[in-house]
């Protein structure tokens, strides 16, 4: 009996979050997904609401790289024109499962940028090109990411990937981000909406950003690897859009939330450091105010 509790907890366990469902209740596929997780071979169910994520994805990452074309051929010919090196940044970034992918954005720093400085870069980091500060002012350096979206390497609300080193630096607990496909919006980005903005004055940036960001924002990625739903992506996505346009407004999901002011202000690392997030058990629910 506790063999099959065991395979009924591998199969439909929730990720560790509990010991599964009684074994009455296991068809004989889910025992076979549970056997080859236990021989060690990945295996990952394609539910109805994975299935209406990964559509609504592909639909709208179709869908804006139609209607954008146009604009990414303009900022395509003027990085070329303002600036020597290739248009696209196509960084290692760590996706879901742990897998490495190339992220794709429009190149908003001159070229060997990484090799002058550290991953984390404030809006006065000179590395940083005329175009890209426009670029970055406005999201437009994201666009390619679309592509992204669409090949299925990231989704349109996830956690934000992050670079290797970064991603080994993760708890046991903060490894369930993995499970998802990263993103290109989620509450964390919506929180941390101008890292730039919050990063400028810092004499190390990558430092500020351990202190001052990165304890927060793990929070917020991880409820909603825990909450996610389309409906938590489709609030998420509201929210983002109103962010862009209304800067100072913050969604109620978030607002128990430390607030972000510049590293250059902060008058010692202690204060820098983000405090425990009390965050909504339902996010989908809140209302811009």
């Amino acid at each position: 009996m506790e063999y099959r509790r065991y395979f009924s907890a591998l199969a439909i366990g929730n990720l560790g979050r509990g010991e599964g469902f009684p074994f009455a209740r296991v068809t004989p596929s889910q025992h076979f997904v549970a056997s080859l997780r236990f021989a060690g071979i990945p295996v990952r169910v394609l539910t109805g609401a994975v299935m209406a994520k990964r559509c609504f994805d592909i639909f709208f990452s179709l869908g804006l790289i139609l209607v954008s074309t146009p604009l990414m051929v303009l900022i395509a010919g003027i990085i070329k024109l303002t600036s020597p090196g290739p248009i696209l940044y196509r960084g290692v970034r760590i996706g879901r499962d742990g897998k490495p992918f190339r992220m794709c954005k429009f190149r908003s720093m001159i070229i060997d940028a990484e090799r002058r400085g550290g991953s984390s870069s404030g809006d006065d980091d000179p590395r940083i090109t005329r175009i890209g500060r426009v670029l970055r002012r406005f999201k437009l350096d994201e666009l390619p990411q679309m592509f992204n979206v669409l090949s299925g390497e990231m989704s349109l609300v996830g956690p934000r990937p992050q670079v290797a080193h970064d991603v080994e630096k993760y708890t046991a607990e903060e490894r369930a981000i993995l499970a998802v496909r990263p993103g290109i919006t989620d509450w964390a980005t919506i929180w941390n909406s101008d890292e730039g903005a919050v990063l400028a004055g810092a004499a190390d940036p990558d430092q500020a950003y351990i202190e001052l960001i990165r304890p927060t924002k793990l929070r917020l990625q991880l409820e909603y690897v825990r909450q996610a739903s389309l409906a938590t992506d489709l609030a998420i996505l509201a929210h983002t859009l109103i962010r862009l346009v209304f800067r100072s407004w913050i969604p109620a999901a978030i607002r128990g939330c430390p607030q972000l002011r510049s590293a250059g202000c902060q008058s010692n690392s202690s204060s820098m450091r983000a405090t425990q997030v009390n965050f909504r058990q339902e996010p989908c629910d809140a209302q811009p105010a």
